[in-house]
Protein backbone atom coordinates (compact mmCIF):
# COMPACT_ATOMS: atom_id res chain seq x y z
CA UNK A 1 0.00 0.00 0.00
CA UNK A 2 1.22 3.52 -0.86
CA UNK A 3 1.15 6.23 1.78
CA UNK A 4 -1.71 8.66 1.09
CA UNK A 5 -0.49 12.26 0.93
CA UNK A 6 -2.95 15.18 0.50
CA UNK A 7 -1.99 15.42 -3.19
CA UNK A 8 -2.55 11.70 -3.73
CA UNK A 9 -5.90 11.85 -1.92
CA UNK A 10 -7.06 14.79 -4.00
CA UNK A 11 -5.97 13.16 -7.26
CA UNK A 12 -7.59 9.89 -6.24
CA UNK A 13 -10.95 11.55 -5.49
CA UNK A 14 -10.89 13.26 -8.91
CA UNK A 15 -9.55 10.39 -11.06
CA UNK A 16 -11.18 7.38 -9.41
CA UNK A 17 -14.14 8.99 -7.66
CA UNK A 18 -17.55 9.52 -9.22
CA UNK A 19 -19.38 10.95 -6.22
CA UNK A 20 -17.88 14.41 -6.57
CA UNK A 21 -18.61 16.89 -9.39
CA UNK A 22 -14.90 17.04 -10.20
CA UNK A 23 -14.68 13.26 -10.51
CA UNK A 24 -17.74 13.09 -12.75
CA UNK A 25 -16.48 15.88 -14.99
CA UNK A 26 -13.07 14.23 -15.24
CA UNK A 27 -14.54 10.90 -16.35
CA UNK A 28 -16.95 12.51 -18.81
CA UNK A 29 -14.16 14.59 -20.36
CA UNK A 30 -12.04 11.45 -20.52
CA UNK A 31 -14.80 9.60 -22.37
CA UNK A 32 -15.18 12.47 -24.86
CA UNK A 33 -11.41 12.47 -25.43
CA UNK A 34 -11.44 8.70 -26.04
CA UNK A 35 -14.28 9.03 -28.58
CA UNK A 36 -12.53 11.90 -30.36
CA UNK A 37 -9.24 9.99 -30.54
CA UNK A 38 -10.96 6.90 -31.99
CA UNK A 39 -12.84 9.11 -34.47
CA UNK A 40 -9.55 10.69 -35.57
CA UNK A 41 -7.92 7.28 -36.08
CA UNK A 42 -10.93 6.16 -38.13
CA UNK A 43 -10.73 9.22 -40.39
CA UNK A 44 -6.98 8.79 -40.76
CA UNK A 45 -7.57 5.33 -42.27
CA UNK A 46 -9.39 6.96 -45.23
CA UNK A 47 -6.78 7.36 -47.99
CA UNK A 48 -7.99 10.75 -49.29
CA UNK A 49 -8.24 12.25 -45.82
CA UNK A 50 -4.84 10.85 -44.89
CA UNK A 51 -3.26 12.50 -47.94
CA UNK A 52 -4.85 15.88 -47.18
CA UNK A 53 -4.79 15.98 -43.37
CA UNK A 54 -2.26 13.31 -42.44
CA UNK A 55 -0.08 15.73 -40.45
CA UNK A 56 -3.07 16.98 -38.45
CA UNK A 57 -4.15 13.43 -37.61
CA UNK A 58 -0.57 12.61 -36.61
CA UNK A 59 -0.45 15.57 -34.23
CA UNK A 60 -3.87 14.69 -32.78
CA UNK A 61 -2.84 11.08 -32.27
CA UNK A 62 0.28 12.04 -30.33
CA UNK A 63 -1.59 14.72 -28.37
CA UNK A 64 -4.20 12.25 -27.18
CA UNK A 65 -1.55 9.60 -26.49
CA UNK A 66 0.50 11.98 -24.35
CA UNK A 67 -2.61 13.05 -22.43
CA UNK A 68 -3.62 9.43 -21.83
CA UNK A 69 -0.06 8.57 -20.80
CA UNK A 70 -0.07 11.37 -18.22
CA UNK A 71 -3.48 10.18 -17.01
CA UNK A 72 -2.20 6.58 -16.69
CA UNK A 73 0.85 7.68 -14.71
CA UNK A 74 -1.39 9.80 -12.46
CA UNK A 75 -3.64 6.79 -11.83
CA UNK A 76 -0.68 4.64 -10.86
CA UNK A 77 0.69 7.44 -8.67
CA UNK A 78 -2.47 8.14 -6.66
CA UNK A 79 -3.86 4.61 -6.45
CA UNK A 80 -3.56 3.11 -2.93
CA UNK A 81 -2.43 -0.17 -4.48
CA UNK A 82 -0.63 0.56 -7.80
CA UNK A 83 0.08 -3.11 -8.50
CA UNK A 84 -3.57 -4.02 -8.10
CA UNK A 85 -4.63 -1.26 -10.50
CA UNK A 86 -1.96 -2.09 -13.11
CA UNK A 87 -3.10 -5.72 -13.36
CA UNK A 88 -6.83 -4.96 -13.11
CA UNK A 89 -9.14 -4.98 -16.15
CA UNK A 90 -9.26 -1.20 -16.49
CA UNK A 91 -5.57 -0.90 -15.71
CA UNK A 92 -4.60 -3.26 -18.53
CA UNK A 93 -7.01 -1.54 -20.96
CA UNK A 94 -5.61 1.88 -20.00
CA UNK A 95 -2.09 0.62 -20.69
CA UNK A 96 -2.91 -1.16 -23.95
CA UNK A 97 -4.74 1.93 -25.24
CA UNK A 98 -1.55 4.01 -25.27
CA UNK A 99 0.97 1.37 -26.34
CA UNK A 100 0.08 1.26 -30.10
CA UNK A 101 1.22 4.82 -30.74
CA UNK A 102 4.65 4.05 -29.33
CA UNK A 103 4.74 0.75 -31.23
CA UNK A 104 4.03 2.69 -34.43
CA UNK A 105 7.53 4.14 -34.13
CA UNK A 106 8.85 0.64 -34.89
CA UNK A 107 5.90 -1.13 -36.57
CA UNK A 108 4.00 0.37 -39.51
CA UNK A 109 0.24 0.41 -39.03
CA UNK A 110 0.33 -0.38 -35.31
CA UNK A 111 -1.37 2.94 -34.55
CA UNK A 112 -4.67 1.59 -35.91
CA UNK A 113 -4.79 -0.71 -32.88
CA UNK A 114 -5.77 2.43 -30.97
CA UNK A 115 -9.38 1.43 -31.69
CA UNK A 116 -9.08 -0.64 -28.52
CA UNK A 117 -9.53 2.65 -26.67
CA UNK A 118 -13.25 2.19 -27.20
CA UNK A 119 -13.16 -0.37 -24.38
CA UNK A 120 -12.36 2.47 -22.02
CA UNK A 121 -15.78 3.98 -22.75
CA UNK A 122 -17.19 1.21 -20.53
CA UNK A 123 -16.36 3.56 -17.68
CA UNK A 124 -19.56 5.40 -18.55
CA UNK A 125 -21.49 2.65 -16.71
CA UNK A 126 -19.69 3.63 -13.53
CA UNK A 127 -19.81 7.38 -14.17
CA UNK A 128 -23.51 7.63 -15.00
CA UNK A 129 -24.58 5.00 -12.43
CA UNK A 130 -25.81 2.64 -15.14
CA UNK A 131 -24.53 -0.51 -13.46
CA UNK A 132 -28.06 -1.56 -12.51
CA UNK A 133 -28.84 -2.06 -16.20
CA UNK A 134 -26.12 -4.72 -16.39
CA UNK A 135 -28.57 -7.16 -14.78
CA UNK A 136 -30.36 -7.35 -18.13
CA UNK A 137 -27.13 -8.36 -19.87
CA UNK A 138 -26.58 -10.94 -17.12
CA UNK A 139 -30.01 -12.39 -17.89
CA UNK A 140 -29.14 -12.68 -21.58
CA UNK A 141 -25.73 -14.21 -20.88
CA UNK A 142 -27.29 -16.80 -18.55
CA UNK A 143 -29.84 -17.72 -21.23
CA UNK A 144 -26.99 -18.22 -23.72
CA UNK A 145 -25.10 -20.31 -21.16
CA UNK A 146 -28.12 -22.54 -20.51
CA UNK A 147 -28.60 -23.01 -24.27
CA UNK A 148 -24.93 -23.78 -24.92
CA UNK A 149 -25.41 -27.52 -25.56
CA UNK A 150 -28.31 -27.01 -27.97
CA UNK A 151 -26.36 -24.31 -29.82
CA UNK A 152 -23.27 -26.54 -29.96
CA UNK A 153 -25.32 -29.39 -31.45
CA UNK A 154 -26.90 -27.00 -33.96
CA UNK A 155 -23.54 -25.66 -35.13
CA UNK A 156 -22.17 -29.19 -35.34
CA UNK A 157 -25.02 -30.16 -37.65
CA UNK A 158 -24.44 -27.04 -39.78
CA UNK A 159 -20.74 -27.88 -39.99
CA UNK A 160 -21.51 -31.45 -41.11
CA UNK A 161 -23.96 -30.19 -43.75
CA UNK A 162 -21.43 -27.60 -44.92
CA UNK A 163 -18.78 -30.31 -45.31
CA UNK A 164 -21.15 -32.52 -47.30
CA UNK A 165 -22.35 -29.74 -49.61
CA UNK A 166 -18.82 -28.38 -49.96
CA UNK A 167 -17.51 -31.78 -51.01
CA UNK A 168 -20.34 -32.15 -53.54
CA UNK A 169 -19.60 -28.73 -55.03
CA UNK A 170 -15.91 -29.58 -55.31
CA UNK A 171 -16.77 -32.74 -57.24
CA UNK A 172 -19.46 -31.12 -59.41
CA UNK A 173 -17.86 -27.74 -60.18
CA UNK A 174 -14.14 -28.42 -59.80
CA UNK A 175 -11.16 -26.03 -59.83
CA UNK A 176 -12.17 -24.62 -63.21
CA UNK A 177 -15.12 -22.77 -61.63
CA UNK A 178 -13.26 -21.52 -58.56
CA UNK A 179 -13.82 -24.52 -56.27
CA UNK A 180 -10.11 -25.28 -56.04
CA UNK A 181 -10.24 -27.37 -52.85
CA UNK A 182 -12.68 -28.92 -50.41
CA UNK A 183 -11.90 -26.34 -47.65
CA UNK A 184 -12.61 -23.51 -50.11
CA UNK A 185 -15.81 -25.27 -51.19
CA UNK A 186 -16.83 -25.57 -47.52
CA UNK A 187 -16.17 -21.84 -47.15
CA UNK A 188 -18.51 -21.19 -50.09
CA UNK A 189 -21.18 -23.42 -48.51
CA UNK A 190 -21.02 -21.65 -45.15
CA UNK A 191 -21.26 -18.27 -46.87
CA UNK A 192 -24.25 -19.50 -48.86
CA UNK A 193 -26.05 -21.10 -45.91
CA UNK A 194 -25.66 -17.94 -43.85
CA UNK A 195 -27.24 -16.04 -46.78
CA UNK A 196 -24.29 -13.66 -47.00
CA UNK A 197 -23.33 -14.58 -50.57
CA UNK A 198 -20.12 -12.68 -51.36
CA UNK A 199 -20.23 -13.77 -55.01
CA UNK A 200 -16.47 -14.41 -55.15
CA UNK A 201 -17.19 -18.06 -56.05
CA UNK A 202 -20.26 -19.02 -58.08
CA UNK A 203 -21.44 -22.35 -59.53
CA UNK A 204 -21.69 -22.57 -63.33
CA UNK A 205 -23.13 -26.04 -63.94
CA UNK A 206 -26.83 -26.86 -63.63
CA UNK A 207 -26.20 -29.45 -60.93
CA UNK A 208 -24.00 -27.03 -59.03
CA UNK A 209 -26.68 -24.34 -59.19
CA UNK A 210 -29.22 -26.88 -57.92
CA UNK A 211 -26.99 -27.69 -54.94
CA UNK A 212 -26.55 -23.95 -54.35
CA UNK A 213 -30.32 -23.48 -54.37
CA UNK A 214 -30.77 -26.25 -51.81
CA UNK A 215 -28.04 -24.67 -49.66
CA UNK A 216 -29.71 -21.27 -49.75
CA UNK A 217 -33.14 -22.69 -48.93
CA UNK A 218 -31.57 -24.71 -46.12
CA UNK A 219 -29.97 -21.52 -44.82
CA UNK A 220 -33.33 -19.74 -44.64
CA UNK A 221 -34.82 -22.79 -42.93
CA UNK A 222 -32.25 -23.12 -40.15
CA UNK A 223 -31.40 -19.47 -39.50
CA UNK A 224 -34.29 -19.18 -37.03
CA UNK A 225 -33.25 -22.20 -34.95
CA UNK A 226 -30.63 -20.48 -32.73
CA UNK A 227 -33.04 -17.60 -32.16
CA UNK A 228 -35.75 -20.00 -31.03
CA UNK A 229 -33.36 -21.83 -28.71
CA UNK A 230 -32.13 -18.65 -27.01
CA UNK A 231 -35.65 -17.19 -26.83
CA UNK A 232 -36.95 -20.31 -25.08
CA UNK A 233 -34.12 -20.27 -22.53
CA UNK A 234 -34.58 -16.52 -22.03
CA UNK A 235 -38.29 -16.96 -21.31
CA UNK A 236 -37.53 -19.79 -18.87
CA UNK A 237 -34.94 -17.70 -17.06
CA UNK A 238 -37.31 -14.72 -16.81
CA UNK A 239 -40.02 -16.96 -15.33
CA UNK A 240 -37.52 -18.38 -12.86
CA UNK A 241 -36.55 -14.88 -11.74
CA UNK A 242 -40.17 -13.84 -11.37
CA UNK A 243 -40.93 -16.95 -9.34
CA UNK A 244 -37.95 -16.34 -7.05
CA UNK A 245 -39.22 -12.89 -5.98
CA UNK A 246 -41.60 -13.52 -3.07
CA UNK A 247 -43.50 -11.10 -0.89
CA UNK A 248 -42.50 -11.12 2.77
CA UNK A 249 -46.11 -10.57 3.88
CA UNK A 250 -48.23 -12.97 1.79
CA UNK A 251 -45.30 -15.11 0.54
CA UNK A 252 -46.64 -15.13 -3.04
CA UNK A 253 -44.38 -14.96 -6.07
CA UNK A 254 -44.74 -14.20 -9.76
CA UNK A 255 -43.74 -10.53 -9.56
CA UNK A 256 -41.95 -8.61 -12.30
CA UNK A 257 -38.25 -8.10 -11.71
CA UNK A 258 -38.59 -4.31 -11.37
CA UNK A 259 -41.68 -4.49 -9.13
CA UNK A 260 -41.46 -2.62 -5.82
CA UNK A 261 -44.77 -3.68 -4.28
CA UNK A 262 -46.64 -6.99 -4.14
CA UNK A 263 -49.42 -7.26 -6.71
CA UNK A 264 -51.38 -9.47 -4.35
CA UNK A 265 -51.34 -7.66 -0.99
CA UNK A 266 -49.58 -4.37 -1.79
CA UNK A 267 -46.71 -5.01 0.60
CA UNK A 268 -43.22 -3.74 -0.12
CA UNK A 269 -41.07 -6.31 -1.89
CA UNK A 270 -37.52 -7.14 -0.72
Amino acid sequence: MVKRTPLRQQLYSVIFGTDTPAGQWFDLLLIYAILLSVFAVSLDSVAKLHESYGNIFYILEWTFTILFTIEYIARVYCCPSPRRYIFSYYGLIDLVSIVPTYLALFMTGASYLLMIRLLRVLRIFRVLKLARYLTESTLLMRALYLARRKILIFFSIVLVLSTIFGSLMFVVEGPGNGFTSIPKSIYWTIVTITTVGYGDITPHTVLGQLIATISMMLGYSIIAIPTGIVTAELATEMQRRKASLHCRDCHKGGHDEDAEYCKWCGGELP
